[in-house]
């Protein structure tokens, strides 16, 4: 176990890791710290043939957004838990299950003020739509150790852009919450969350 909050502290706030490590032991999960993805920042999976419970967070974020993330998957955990697949992914059953495991940081006052108060918000509004994600997604940002070179969100369609890994593509049109992309190394088509880190190409 305090292997375990050793490893989480490195990318939570340190008084989150006992908790996280708690849950993780509890729900008996397989909970993995995973390297950066440009279409998601966490991931979920119900349990099926045999296998547990599986998160999975991205290993960049900075700790108020590590911790958020981890906090919205384990709501899903939870409300597999409780409902399986009978309710939408992020309807009521699924925001009053990430409002209960998000008091014990609030009563920890982990989170600074602004970060805070956009979760208030977002947790205190039963038609939230998505723009609140980006909101908060937006106020997280704000705690990277480095600003990106640009987001996806403040290209323009048609752009080409490329990723770490050096990967090109074009931007295209947005597509409910995320932007339709095409790579230019193999045709095949991605979808971006709008926050996502991109270098523009000098030449295409």
């Amino acid at each position: 176990m305090v292997n375990k909050i050793e490893v989480l502290a490195q990318y939570l706030p340190e008084q989150a890791a006992p908790i996280i490590a708690k849950w993780i032991d509890y729900f008996q999960c397989e909970f993995k710290i995973s390297k950066n993805r440009a279409t998601k920042l966490g991931d979920y999976r119900h349990p099926f043939k045999g296998n547990g419970h599986k998160i999975s967070v991205n290993n960049d974020l900075n700790s108020y957004a590590f911790l958020v993330t981890t906090v919205h998957e384990f709501a899903h955990l939870l409300t597999w838990n409780d409902h399986k697949n009978k309710v939408k992914p992020h309807g009521a059953e699924w925001k009053n299950n990430f409002k209960r495991m998000m008091k014990p940081f609030f009563e920890l006052n982990i989170f600074p003020e602004d970060i805070h108060h956009t979760i208030t918000n977002y947790l205190n509004n039963p038609a939230a739509s998505s723009c609140t994600d980006l909101t908060l997604a937006r106020a997280l940002k704000k705690y990277d150790a480095y600003l990106a070179t640009n987001r996806i969100e403040e290209i323009p369609i048609n752009a080409v852009f490329t990723l770490k890994d050096g990967r090109k593509f074009k931007k295209g049109e947005r597509i409910r919450k995320r932007y339709r992309c095409l790579c230019l190394d193999n045709g095949n088509i991605y979808l971006f969350n709008p926050l996502a880190e991109v270098l523009l190409a000098t030449g295409t």
